[in-house]
């Protein structure tokens, strides 16, 4: 497990700026090496900035394999692999889903790495760990055939009274699941885990108050995405970025940034200043932990899902804090904003409800924009469909 040792190692570095020294030669390294390996880069100078449109547009140029979008989304709906590599995809819960491609080393250096990170202890104690979530991986499969760790995935797309039942007898030491799903499980009991991950969604603080409350853990999160592992928490709860494995720029979006990522280990499927759709509130703070890589207050959403009115634009994180802060009672809503000039407010009884729309009114006039906003009373209830509290509705949903 080289991957297991060398992040431990890594993440031994207290300094910064020797830990940047090290990620700067290493990913020299990889840009030099393996980024002109594949079509795209081969004979470029410059790395352009590309997003998942220009990725999925010619999937073939971006992976030494030379598998196409095609070969891809027919390998994912069969065996998930191809000759030697392994095919996975996003859920696609954007109506935008991504394809990517790794070898058997890769899936292997995920674990090492991801290992290294959330259960440091793994080597010296066999953990039990429950993976709920709505899609499965190759990527777990590498985890359940490691014997450092007995591993049971739970597919949240089926029967909640099911595969809740089988968390239960499968007593897990550690449980990764979406923070809907942690909250629900949380409050039906019979589940003590010693360590608990929220993945795969925001994670909104009335969601992480009950997390800790019902499991009497401090909440860690394990931030991935199609595009790789991107971050995980230490043993202080908070989110550090995977610097040890992906090098990170930012554009500013307000007080926020959206990263754009280059995976400098991964060699089968190049990703070199990909811009993710994610907006992030890094922290000014240094983490108790000591360690060197960059700490996160917040996953925040998705550019996806800013309110955008002619040259004004709200962030999700603004929005959901006029919701929340109008009426502490809130711990569950829905805001859309449909069309230029209307946003519903959905909640699941009436509770704060007349607070929570005069915040919003107060919000859009002082941003000096025109908005009617609509409260409705909607049954919220929890499913396998990814939880986006606030959100823009497109056409066609």
């Amino acid at each position: 497990m080289l991957a297991f040792v060398r992040t431990l190692w890594v993440s031994r570095r207290r300094a910064r700026a020797d830990f940047l020294r090290w990620q700067d030669k290493v990913y020299a390294r990889w840009r030099r090496r393996d980024v002109p390996r594949v079509a795209f880069y081969a004979g470029r100078q410059d790395l352009p900035v590309v997003d998942k449109a220009v990725l999925m547009a010619d999937f073939a140029a971006f992976n030494r394999a030379g598998i196409t979008a095609e070969q891809g989304w027919a390998a994912f709906a069969g065996s998930r692999r191809i000759g030697r590599f392994t095919v996975g995809a996003s859920t696609g819960t954007s109506g935008n889903r991504g394809l990517f491609v790794i070898s058997e080393a890769e899936r292997f250096q995920w674990l090492g790495v991801m290992l290294a990170k959330a259960l440091p202890d793994v080597w010296r104690r066999r953990h039990r760990v429950a993976v709920i979530l709505p899609l499965h991986t190759a990527l777990y499969d590498s985890a359940a055939q490691s014997r450092m760790l007995r591993l049971s995935f739970h597919d949240l797309n089926g029967d909640w009274a099911v595969w809740a039942e089988e968390v239960r007898r499968a007593n897990p030491t550690v449980i990764v699941a979406p923070p809907k799903v942690l909250v629900w499980l949380a409050a039906q009991g019979g589940v003590r885990p010693e360590r608990v991950f929220a993945a795969a969604e925001t994670l909104d603080p009335p969601d992480r108050a009950a997390i800790e409350a019902g499991f009497g853990v401090t909440l860690g999160q394990i931030y991935m995405a199609t595009e790789g592992l991107l971050g995980v928490s230490c043993a202080h709860g908070r989110l550090h970025l995977a610097e040890d494995v992906v090098r990170f720029e930012f554009e500013p979006v307000g007080d926020l940034v959206s990263p754009v990522i280059s995976s400098f280990t991964r060699r089968t499927q190049i990703l070199a200043r990909y811009r993710m759709n994610d907006l992030l509130r890094l922290s000014d703070r240094p983490c108790a932990c000591g360690s060197p890589l960059l700490a996160v207050d917040e996953v925040v959403g998705r550019a996806d899902d800013v309110f955008r009115f002619g040259d004004v634009q709200i962030t999700p994180d603004v929005l959901r804090n006029a919701v929340l802060d109008a009426d502490r009672r809130i711990t569950d809503f829905r805001l859309e904003q449909r069309g230029a000039g209307v946003v519903v407010l959905s909640l699941p009884d009436e509770t704060g409800m007349e607070a929570a729309a005069c915040a919003l009114r107060g919000l859009f006039a002082a941003r000096g924009v025109a908005v009617a906003v609509r409260a409705e009373v909607v049954p919220l209830r929890p499913d396998a469909r990814k939880l986006r509290r606030v959100r823009v509705v497109r056409d066609g949903g």
